[in-house]
Order: C-alpha cells, then sequence, then structure tokens
C-alpha cells in the first residue's frame, strides 16, 4: 500500500503536560497551596460548559473519568509568538486521558489532528451556532468553536462522555519545562532541520523551554511525520511524568511552585476542573497510580490511501479498532494487549531503563501491519524500527 505524506501545514503542535500539572498540584500541599491559592486561581481561565450528547455508565461507587487535553496552536498572548506564522488557532494536540474507576490505571490517547471525522453542531460562548459537516478534520472543532466543541466532537465520534477538558499554549509549556530544570529525551539519530531552525545531536540530552518546544514541534525529520511527531510528544509527556515526580522535583518546593504557577497562567480549563480546589481534589485521585500503569497510545488510524487529486489525500482515517478502543474506555476496561505492546510508559520512558532493567515499548499502536514475534507481539526488530521512524530510541 502507499499513501502520500501528511499535508504540509503551517501549524506547529505543542507537547500537552496538564497530566504532569495536576500531579504537581496534589503534590503541593496544605501550606503551599495556601499560600499560592489566590494566584494560583486568579490565573486559572474558565472556558465554555460542554453540552454533552454521551452519557457515562454508572456501575459503582466512583466513575472513571475522561479529560481530554489540548494544545492550542495559538501566537496570541505573550511568549506564542515563537516563530513568523500566524497559527490557526486550532487543537494541534489532543489526548484523552482516561483514569479508571478505581484510580490504578490511567491512560491517554492521542488523536491525530488531521483526523477526518464528522462534526456536530456546537454553540460558541458568544452564542454563535457552528454548522456541524461532515468529512471535518479535527483541529477545525476547536478553530471554529473552541475547546467545549472539541469535547462534544469527541463525544459524537467515540460515544466517551467527557468529563472536562483542559488547554494549554506555547509560552505555558516552555515555562512549565524550565519550572523542572528540563527533562531527558533520547534521540536516536542528528536532526538538522534547517528550514525550520531546529537541530538537535544524537543521544540522551535534557531539554529547557524552547529546545523542548521545538522538538514536540519538529515533524519533518522522520518517515512517520505527524503520527512520529505524536509519539515524541507522549514520550515526553511519560518523561515530564517521571521529572515531576521524581525526587529532584518534590524536594524542591521553589520547583513545585513555579510549575504549578506556570501550568496555572495558561491553562483555560471546563467548568468543574477551574479552580485550585477542583484540580487538587482531582489530583489527589491520581497521585497514587504507580507510574508503570500511566501509558499512552495512538488511536488506531491511517493516512487515507488515495491519489494525491482525492481531497482526503494526507489526511487520516480511523481504523476499525478505534471503535474497539472507544468500548473498552466507555467500559472502563484497561488497555488491550495488542495496544500495551505499542504504548509508552510513564515509568519507563523511550530511552531509559525500567526498574526491571528493561527498555520501554515505543512500537506505534496505530500501525496496521508489522512482522511479530511467536506470541503475537511485535520483533525487536520491528519495535526498533518503528521507534526510529518516530524519532525515538528502542
Amino acid at each position: 500500500m502507499t499513501t502520500g505524506p501528511m499535508a504540509p501545514h503551517h501549524r506547529r503542535a505543542i507537547a500537552t503536560v496538564i497530566v504532569t500539572t495536576l500531579v504537581a498540584l496534589a503534590l503541593a500541599t496544605g501550606s503551599l497551596v495556601a499560600v499560592f491559592y489566590k494566584h494560583l486561581d486568579a490565573n486559572l481561565k474558565t472556558g465554555q460548559a460542554i453540552k454533552h450528547l454521551a452519557k457515562k455508565k454508572h456501575t459503582g461507587p466512583k466513575d472513571p473519568l475522561n479529560i481530554l487535553v489540548m494544545g492550542i496552536d495559538t501566537r496570541s498572548g505573550a511568549g506564542n509568538k515563537i516563530d513568523n506564522e500566524t497559527g490557526e488557532g486550532g487543537s494541534d494536540t489532543n489526548i484523552l486521558l482516561h483514569v479508571s474507576a478505581d484510580r490504578k490505571t490511567a491512560y491517554g490517547v492521542s488523536i491525530p489532528r488531521d483526523t477526518l471525522v464528522d462534526r456536530p453542531t456546537c454553540t460558541t460562548t458568544s452564542g454563535k451556532t457552528i454548522p456541524g459537516g461532515t468529512a471535518q478534520m479535527w483541529n477545525k472543532a476547536y478553530a471554529l468553536g473552541g475547546p467545549a466543541c472539541t469535547a462534544r466532537q469527541l463525544e459524537a465520534v467515540s460515544g466517551i462522555e467527557i468529563d472536562g477538558y483542559l488547554t494549554v499554549d506555547f509560552e505555558g509549556f516552555k515555562s512549565m519545562v524550565d519550572a523542572i530544570d528540563g527533562v531527558q529525551v533520547c534521540i536516536p539519530k542528528p536532526v538538522n532541520d534547517q528550514a525550520h531552525g531546529i537541530v538537535f545531536k544524537a543521544g540522551t540530552q535534557t531539554l529547557k523551554g524552547q529546545q523542548a518546544l521545538n522538538y514536540v514541534r519538529e515533524r519533518y525529520s522522520t518517515p512517520n511525520a505527524d503520527i512520529g511527531r505524536m509519539k515524541r510528544q507522549q514520550a515526553f509527556i511519560s518523561s515530564m511524568i517521571n521529572k515531576v515526580v521524581s525526587a529532584g522535583t518534590l524536594t524542591r518546593p521553589d520547583r513545585l511552585i513555579k510549575f504549578a504557577s506556570a501550568a496555572a497562567d495558561s491553562l483555560t480549563a471546563s467548568p468543574g476542573f477551574d479552580t485550585v480546589h477542583d484540580l487538587t481534589k482531582l489530583a489527589g485521585q491520581l497521585k497514587h497510580i504507580d507510574l508503570t500503569h500511566i501509558r499512552f497510545v495512538t488511536v488506531p488510524s491511517q493516512p487515507y490511501d488515495v491519489p494525491r487529486s482525492d481531497p482526503r489525500w494526507g489526511r487520516v482515517e480511523l481504523l476499525p479498532g478505534a471503535k474497539n478502543l472507544w468500548k473498552r474506555i466507555i467500559d472502563d476496561k484497561p488497555l488491550s494487549k495488542s495496544l500495551i505492546s505499542g504504548s509508552i510508559s510513564a515509568g519507563a520512558p523511550p530511552g531509559s531503563t525500567s526498574p526491571s532493567g528493561t527498555s520501554s515499548d515505543t512500537t506505534s499502536p496505530s500501525s496496521p501491519t508489522g512482522s511479530t514475534s511467536p506470541s503475537g507481539q511485535p520483533s525487536d526488530t520491528q519495535a526498533a524500527q518503528e521507534a526510529a521512524a518516530n524519532g525515538l530510541c528502542a
């Protein structure tokens, strides 16, 4: 099968790191929260409520949580004019975070921004009606109607009730990375993207603010383009979570304070998640999840196999496996074995060594084909090839 590469866009995705914000806020104990409560609360922005299309099953004393986390493509606001481009105001990073009802596991599902879906009708904060449409780009919902419209779109596509959403911008991302003195990544080959001013040496290294933003923006240096960029974003988030809960951060109140402050300054949250009290309560439910039980996957998908003249060329279609994944989330089931084999774990980010001494698995779950071992899992060779195609160390 031959497919065209992702259509070129001038938009730049940012890593979505709100998951780590929740952990950090949970770790900000009584006196710390009391001192900065007013400052953090004043800077958190409240978004529009979601007009739901889906209804959650209630099966126990606690319900699972489904939170849509978005990185927005905007150049408005202080610190966001990072290049000479205007951006289009879409949600270029979209991660659905599912937290199990027993609060023992969590997994994030990345949705490609170029996925074509049927968008439902929604209403903006000003009361303007945004008509629905068929075969619409995923990130167009945010550009037209904001985060609540994107959440409503996800409900229409998946049947999953979204409890709330969080968004972050460029400057917030950079500030959060700097607050914890950088995040470690492993780059398998040198990157020399002169056209966009992005250059990296190979190997394990710690990236700070602008370097980190360049790392999660870059999509021209690997064969998998946008899909590879999503995997690197997942890897970066995993490494960031690992850093936030490490002794080097937990024993540094100054870092926690800066991290929480940077997050609050750049966050827009749906009602119910828009105060420090809301976030610390939520984070308190997450902080006891073992890092090995926090994983990131990509919704099963692939570029359309169509000629360049077809309007779907360079866009992404959801595979049948996406429906199975949506159902698992609705039923509050763990990831399937096939998805786990391709997931990225916060307990062992790519290029690091897990507690058991084995390297983390970075096989892409969105790949429809690939060689497997006798157990049915991707072979070491195939996994290494997938990792390299995504710009990750095996």
